[in-house]
């Protein structure tokens, strides 16, 4: 199994290897850095959009470079309004070698408000995180979500399932997609 994952972020990465080993007895990673279209901090739907083109740029990629892969996967973390409270998650969008297409997302998890307002201003919640922790590069690390459950998940963790929920249409592609395995 290959899959063409659209970052360099190492988390991103072994996160989505994990999940396809869940299913897979070998799984190929190549990680390739494409644009997510989107701003670097995206709000509600944009999170969709970034990761939906992150892996059509990956499935173009995949055609003109000859990769051979069977599956591109976009991960973009963003933020949402719900219920008068604003929560930090992963969206991934998965793309078969056919062209299928799927969507997953993490748990999500509520920001304060001190977090909240410096992502609306325009700063990505990475920036903050490592500002906050007086750390650098804490989203290759343990993430937000490491340091809001204080090291009980970290951001590999809060992906892999969002991973696995972008995977099950692939399990059941009949149902999903009209077509027989």
């Amino acid at each position: 199994m290959k899959i063409l994952v659209g970052t360099k972020n190492p988390v991103k990465l072994e996160a989505a290897k994990e999940a396809f080993e869940l299913y897979h007895e070998t799984v190929e990673v190549i990680s390739l850095e494409v644009d997510s279209g989107v701003k670097t901090q995206p709000i509600n739907e944009e999170t969709y959009l970034g990761a939906e083109n992150r892996a059509l740029a990956l499935k173009k990629l995949n055609s003109r470079e000859s990769f051979g892969a069977d599956y591109m996967i976009g991960i973009e973390g963003g933020i949402k309004e719900t219920f008068g409270r604003w929560f930090a998650f992963g969206c991934m969008c998965l793309i078969d070698k056919h062209g299928n297409k799927s969507f997953g997302t993490s748990a999500h998890f509520q920001l304060p408000q001190n977090v909240v307002k410096r992502l609306l201003n325009g700063e990505e919640l990475g920036h903050v995180m490592d500002d906050i922790q007086n750390e650098k590069n804490t989203k290759q690390k343990l993430g937000a979500i490491g340091y809001f459950t204080e090291g009980k998940m970290n951001r590999k963790e809060l992906y892999i399932p969002g991973i696995i929920s972008a995977i099950i249409p692939f399990l059941h592609v009949e149902d999903y997609f009209g077509v027989k395995p």
